[in-house]
């Protein structure tokens, strides 16, 4: 099932990360992906769904160059990429501030530099007046503007995402993904997100790839219609509604 994308993906211009044919198997045998292609343009935030174990983190680990894949290419400039976590991982030594400069610190921008960086990153995501306390003083939420505000430090072209928001109640994880696209919105970013929640990818994004069960293929693309800046009720919606269930029924038929 394939719906036309909100904003083309094949200018090769603006495209910010490529997946061309990508395969994984790992050493025991076990193929993880089996030739995914897709991009992810400037502008784009592009999510992608589907059960656990289908290769979604692999993904991104493949993109950062943690993870080698066996086949296929990835096409990204890893010296302009974000990424954050499914935990915080924050340093529990280090104060927010201090945290929040880690990446800048390790690139070699001075102290200067990186502390004038780290405290916009800290307006960003709204820490004000918490950049002297330290993770354990952090409620969950915090910990994760926390993450994001470091990762904001070094302005990423390419922003990618591992179910940040999984761990999360409700209420803290439903204010954060308006905080996020209000950062998509300022920032440019291009956005790839991963999640097992399928209202979450349909409010954040402008795309939702849906993903079979191991090994991992592409078995939807969606658009998303809606422009930003959007508004936290749109999740209340029949419209809304409607486009979740339309994924929901593309991972249904692909594994009934």
């Amino acid at each position: 099932m394939q719906d036309t994308p909100t904003q083309s993906n094949n200018n090769d211009a603006q495209v910010r990360l490529s997946f061309d044919s990508i395969s994984m198997t790992f050493p025991d045998g076990t193929t993880a992906l089996q030739d995914v292609s897709f991009n992810v343009s400037a502008g784009e935030f592009v999510t992608v769904v589907g059960p656990s174990g289908c290769g979604k983190s692999t993904l991104l680990r493949i993109a950062s160059g943690l993870t080698a894949n066996t086949s296929g290419n990835c096409a990204v400039n890893r010296e302009s990429l974000g990424y954050v976590f499914q935990d915080a991982t924050l340093l529990p030594w280090r104060t927010v501030q201090r945290n929040v400069e880690l990446n800048a610190e390790l690139q070699g921008m001075s102290k200067q530099d990186r502390r004038a960086k780290g405290q916009d990153a800290i307006d960003l995501v709204g820490l004000n007046g918490h950049e002297t306390k330290y993770p354990k003083q952090l409620s969950g939420g915090m910990k994760m503007r926390t993450s994001l505000a470091r990762a904001l430090v070094l302005k990423p072209s390419v922003f990618m995402f591992d179910e940040p928001f999984g761990a999360l109640d409700e209420i803290t994880r439903e204010r954060l993904q308006d905080e996020l696209l209000r950062l998509f919105v300022h920032e440019g970013f291009a956005g790839l997100f991963i999640t097992h929640s399928i209202p979450e990818a349909v409010f954040l994004s402008t795309r939702v790839l849906c993903m079979s069960a191991r090994p991992g293929r592409i078995i939807g693309d969606f658009s998303i219609p809606w422009e930003y800046p959007r508004n936290h009720d749109l999740r209340y919606s029949p419209e809304f509604a409607e486009m979740c269930g339309k994924v929901s029924q593309a991972l249904k038929d692909a594994h009934s």
